[in-house]
């Protein structure tokens, strides 16, 4: 718990923040129309009991656009965003004032800042905020991990495949999105749990990416395939014993007619069903009591208390050269727009970041 006080003789500090906001709430497919940057004032008092970080990189998730609906079970577990106000999201960034002696000046911390220049945050055991090693800012490379492999994204791979679906060697696995930053690193996670690992993506580059870099055992276009559940057969003809779902909808469909007896299915996600409600997934539920198929949704908070440990067995990795993070990197606040919208046309590769500074 964060012991916090008042500073005496340190002065109120003020700064102009700019922040992306929606204009109304989305309920369809999002366009860069749909956002602003506003400029505010923050003020940080010794009294408070809060931090003042000027936030270094942003990042972009798909779950953002349900908090941006009117209505949206996303509303429950993240909170909805206001149209007009500031939205919280993951980022990383430099603390430049603090009345708790958790944080000092100086410190680089990752957690949930915002989408805006700088933010004030009050620390409290609820709030996913922590240190970085002294001199991260200084690395580049070592603060975009803590936001990708190192970060959410890692933990909701990680939790995903070994807590959720708990691989076995030689299982079979089919990741969607798979050079999303989620899907890309649930690819490699698989191989070396010794799985055999074949994932789709929205482009023969992709394609490339995961079989030379990532080290997929292969993959394919799924835009190239009329028929998802004929495409899975011939991919997975001994069957599909593991399913990482990012995409939802038809996809899911298609794979639980390829899925093994006792198999396992990971909902992560449902981006085809984030901009359009008719692409909703109506599986065959005669295969998953047949086949005794486990379906289970998650969140990454699910697995909070335990991102310590994760994180400590994905940076080893890393170190090791057994992983490799893919990030894409946009620059400046007001690159915000164009970066989410991205996402749902498929334009990203690995983890979309924003960096500020």
């Amino acid at each position: 718990m964060s012991v916090c006080g008042c500073l005496i003789g340190r002065p109120v500090m003020e700064v102009e923040s700019r922040y992306v906001a929606v204009r109304h709430h989305v309920e369809g497919f999002p366009s860069e129309d749909d956002f602003e940057v506003k400029t505010g004032k923050l003020s940080w008092r010794p009294e408070s009991g809060e931090v003042l970080v000027r936030n270094l990189y942003l990042a972009m998730d798909p779950y953002q656009l349900n908090r941006m609906k009117r209505r949206s079970l996303a509303h429950v577990d993240a909170g909805g965003i206001v149209p007009g106000e500031r939205i919280t999201a993951y980022g990383a960034g430099k603390v430049v004032a603090s009345a708790c002696a958790e944080y000092k000046e100086g410190d680089v911390v990752a957690g949930l800042l915002g989408w805006e220049d700088y933010t004030l945050f009050r620390p409290t055991p609820g709030v996913l905020m922590y240190k970085l090693p002294a001199g991260s800012d200084d690395d580049d490379l070592h603060l975009k991990h803590h936001l990708s492999a190192l970060g959410t994204s890692g933990m909701t791979a990680y939790a995903g495949l070994y807590e959720v679906c708990k691989p076995q060697r030689g299982e079979k696995v089919f990741v969607s999105a798979a050079s999303g930053s989620i899907g890309s690193l649930v690819g490699q996670f698989a191989k070396l749990a010794g799985c055999y690992v074949v994932g789709c993506t929205s482009s023969n580059a992709k394609v490339e990416l995961l079989k030379n870099q990532l080290g997929f055992d292969d993959a394919f276009n799924y835009k190239e395939e009329p028929d998802m559940k004929s495409a899975l057969k011939r991919y997975f003809p001994d069957g599909i014993d593991i399913y990482f779902d990012n995409i939802g909808g038809k996809m899911l469909d298609a794979a639980l007619v390829s899925m093994n007896t006792h198999g396992r299915v990971a909902l992560c996600g449902a981006i085809s069903e984030y901009t359009d409600a008719s692409h909703r997934a109506a599986p065959d539920l005669l295969e998953v009591i047949y086949k005794r198929i486990a379906i289970r949704g998650f969140v990454v908070w699910d697995f909070l208390t335990r991102f310590n440990e994760f994180t400590g067995i994905i940076g080893d990795w890393i170190r090791q050269g057994k992983v490799q993070p893919i990030v894409d990197v946009s620059n400046g606040l007001e690159s915000v727009p164009s970066a989410l919208t991205a996402l749902y046309l498929g334009l990203n590769i690995g983890k979309k970041l924003i960096k500020l500074a």
